[in-house]
């Protein structure tokens, strides 16, 4: 009869994801199998890689171990390399984590040490563990636990450093998420940012959208079509909203997807139409035209657009690996594109897609930004060619034909996204007060600037 594991599907593809998409086996379950070290080791030795896994009422605590678990043999013990953690229950937030480098089975304990120091063990027979000391919770005790379970990994890196670095990410990643979910426009002046993204045919403007969406909805999906032709597969101005989930609330950004610039005058997005795109007056789902730019007599043309319907954040989307190749017409039109964008005093970054190595961008989950990276010329160069400050300069890896998330992934993407907000905060900032569409007075008493809307 097949054994049902504790662990939720949630909970387990957050940790195939957290483990670079690895398999798991349930190999024992302690209320099925038998509360002793006898049985758990009887069913987990020899079997490669696993992953033991403790339930208390909020919380798992558990270790990964990336070699065999030894038989019972005079209180055998092993080294190997294992990672102990803590996780939030449901969505395995990662709370603490500590490398082990020797694993000992005696009769009665499984046991894990770092150095000498025994930091973990886990008593069976009484259904008791202890764990390191971490500021974050501390037990001097025995702590109970309602459930063990033991799984089989497969299709796991052999590297300890590796997985360390993807339980980093993941955890950057959700503090990424946290930030984004609560951020607000400045001053409430727009309920929802819109940011423009603009960029050659190819580029991975679209591929954008769908790669923010995938990482918000936990899995990737491919609202928004995406090719590999050299004409473009945009032929729509897009205004896309982004659920915080398939049934959660949107969030206070949309981004707008543009047909792709190209060097010609007769091919992909018209110059003029920009201009117009920028203050709003564009509809969603306009047909773009090359040969026909929106003019004002256009029957779907907003002519008062107000702020919620500007563009408040441009991001020029380059391949990273075409930067070198461009041609002049286009850096020429690229270069008018972007005294357009500073006429109109709108918020600027550049995001440079298709980023080979996101280990060299990532360093400790920051952006690195050396002189030391392989693609610190094409960095440069973009900051040359349109004057883009380095630090507006983003770096991502767009999802295409993968089916699971990656942690290094979603960190740049949200990353890059977060940087979009805060350079359209600091737009809405600089705003003059007649085109907020408020009025404000200097409240004395509570000594502040008071803004309400005008009548």
């Amino acid at each position: 009869m097949a054994v049902t594991p504790r662990l939720t599907w949630l909970e387990e593809k957050c940790l195939q994801i957290l483990l670079g998409n690895a398999s798991l086996s349930l190999l024992y379950k302690e209320s099925a199998h038998g509360c002793s070290i006898q049985k758990m080791v009887q069913r987990c030795s020899q079997q490669g890689p696993t992953i033991t896994m403790l339930y208390l009422q909020k919380s798992i605590v558990g270790a990964l171990t990336l070699d065999h678990i030894p038989k019972i043999v005079d209180d055998s013990e092993k080294q190997c390399a294992s990672i102990f953690f803590i996780f939030q229950k449901d969505s395995l937030t990662v709370m603490s984590t500590l490398f082990l480098n020797l694993l000992k089975v005696t009769s009665d304990y499984l046991e894990f040490y770092s150095s000498d120091k025994l930091n973990f063990w886990i008593y069976p027979k009484k259904r008791v563990f202890r764990k390191p000391d971490f500021s974050v919770t501390k037990f001097s005790t025995d702590i109970q636990y309602l459930e063990c379970e033991v799984f089989r990994v497969e299709g796991i890196k052999n590297d300890l450093g590796c997985i360390k670095k993807m339980m980093t990410a993941t955890q950057h990643k959700n503090k990424l998420l946290a930030d984004l979910r609560i951020y607000k426009p400045h001053a409430d002046l727009v309920s929802k940012i819109r940011i423009l993204l603009l960029g050659p045919v190819g580029s991975g403007k679209s591929s954008f959208f769908n790669s923010v969406k995938s990482v918000f909805h936990g899995h990737t999906t491919r609202q928004a079509p995406v090719g590999s032709d050299n004409t473009s597969i945009t032929e729509q101005y897009r205004i896309y909203p982004v659920k915080d989930g398939k049934d959660g609330q949107y969030l206070p950004f949309m981004l707008c997807d543009s047909m792709g610039l190209d060097e010609t005058d007769d091919e992909g997005l018209c110059v003029d139409d920009i201009p117009y795109i920028l203050k709003g007056c564009v509809p969603d789902r306009y047909q773009f035209n090359p040969f026909n730019p929106i003019t004002p007599k256009h029957p779907t043309f907003i002519t008062s657009p107000s702020l919620k319907d500007r563009i408040h954040c441009v991001a020029y989307v380059l391949d990273i690996n075409s930067i070198k190749s461009l041609s002049s017409e286009m850096v020429a039109k690229l270069k008018q594109i972007h005294e357009e964008v500073l006429k109109c005093g709108v918020a600027h970054v550049a995001l440079l897609t298709k980023v080979n190595d996101c280990d060299e961008v990532l360093q400790e989950n920051f952006l690195n930004m050396t002189k030391k990276m392989t693609s610190w010329n094409q960095v440069m160069l973009i900051n040359q060619m349109l004057g883009i400050p380095l630090s507006n300069i983003l770096m991502v890896r767009n999802y295409a034909s993968e089916r699971e998330l990656d942690p290094m992934k979603d960190v740049l993407i949200l990353s890059a996204l977060r940087q979009m907000l805060r350079a359209a905060n600091d737009f809405l900032e600089d705003l003059p007060l007649e085109e907020t569409g408020k009025l404000g007075f200097f409240c004395s008493s509570c000594k502040a600037l008071v803004f309400f809307e005008k009548p």
